[in-house]
């Protein structure tokens, strides 16, 4: 197996284990650390850093337009597709342990959460978005 193709399935495999204590223990203490300091995102900044360094960097990217992103994804090596999914785990799950912490703080039960923590860690924005509607009423209901 090759480089790239290896330490992406470490990535895709460690990042599925890191959800699991978000999902089913919020309040152990190894979840407590996990949300206290942002291991998994730091961890997953130097998978990203490697494939853009193995690709050579964005070079010319053009993100100004929809037309330079469709080049982009069209002419996307291994290595720079590895990096765009580095970067959406790895801010996905950053999203993911802020949600915990904030419902945490506000007292929102956690069964009410997991859904927009799948949906973050499955469709990005949509958890955000639930996690926003869910716990406003919440906190609508609770006064």
């Amino acid at each position: 197996m090759e480089t790239t193709e290896l330490l992406f399935t470490i990535a895709n495999t460690a990042i599925l284990l890191a959800w699991i204590p978000l999902l089913v223990a919020p309040k152990w203490s190894f979840t407590k650390q996990m949300l206290a300091f942002p291991y998994v995102p730091f961890v997953l900044s130097f998978f990203y850093l490697f494939f853009l360094i193995s690709d050579g960097g964005l070079g010319e990217a053009d993100f100004s337009s929809l037309e330079g992103i469709l080049v982009l994804f069209h002419n996307a090596t291994p290595e720079a597709a590895a990096a765009g999914w580095m970067h959406y785990l790895a801010f996905d799950y950053w999203v993911g342990c802020w949600m915990l912490r904030d419902a945490q703080k506000k007292a929102i039960p956690h069964l009410l959460i997991i859904i927009p923590l799948l949906c973050t860690f499955m469709l990005g924005p949509v958890g955000i978005m639930l996690y926003v509607v869910f716990s406003q009423i919440r906190l609508a209901l609770k006064k």
